[in-house]
């Protein structure tokens, strides 16, 4: 087949690839199509897997073009650079859920055709990256969002506690208070020893907290 014909049938397949077209994916790959480089970690290398990963894109983005920058063309085989523009708004896509961001995923890929189907691929993009970036950014905020309720914990355990220590005949008691981070995940009672502390600030810190948004605060805790 001519050049220009194995250009037409790449940018074929690739615009399918890009909309999420999979029986036209299909009846253009070889049977025995391979792909090098896979779309996601979890992809198989033949057609199934292709169009398994392809599938989870298009469940997860609308709003889909693309546009052909380049494209050469020798023997088998053709080379494309190419840009998709999309909107991830649908469902989670690389471990990051809807954002409603544009998304640019700029790539170049290799296809070797063999009797007018495509027998294999090579690709690299730049949506990797970008999805990287966004689930970076998710962290960053999730953390700072836990830290800052650490930090209002704390705060309202140590409000909580007594200005005083009480003095019980028999009993020695400390003015330590365990962390909120500590005190809110222990599930067992602890021993005298561990203080007035846990019984009276812990337990008001976590009233206070199941309570968060009744105003005022020290109706709360009270």
């Amino acid at each position: 087949m001519s050049a220009e014909v194995n250009m037409a049938l790449a940018r074929r397949f690739l615009t399918a690839l890009v909309k999420g077209d999979l029986d036209t994916m299909d009846e253009m790959m070889a049977l025995d199509y391979l792909s090098h480089t896979p779309f996601l970690p979890e992809q198989g290398p033949g057609r199934e897997g292709v169009k398994w990963a392809i599938a989870q894109f298009a469940g997860a983005i609308t709003n889909v073009s693309i546009l052909f920058e380049d494209q050469v063309a020798a023997g088998e085989k053709v080379v494309t650079r190419f840009v998709a523009h999309s909107t991830h708004d649908r469902g989670d896509l690389m471990g990051v859920p809807p954002s409603g961001r544009e998304m640019t995923n700029t790539v170049v890929v290799i296809h070797r055709i063999v009797g007018g189907k495509i027998a294999e691929e090579w690709s690299m993009g730049t949506i990797s990256w970008e999805m990287r970036g966004q689930r970076l950014a998710q962290e960053r905020i999730d953390r700072e969002r836990v830290e800052q309720e650490l930090k209002v914990a704390r705060g309202i355990q140590q409000a909580s506690l007594p200005k005083e220590v009480p003095t019980l005949k028999g009993w020695q008691f400390s003015p330590f208070y365990q962390p909120a981070r500590e005190a809110t995940s222990t599930t067992s009672t602890p021993s005298p020893r561990a203080g007035w502390e846990w019984s009276w600030g812990t337990q008001q810190a976590r009233v206070c907290l199941q309570r968060w948004l009744c105003p005022p605060p020290a109706a709360c805790c009270s």
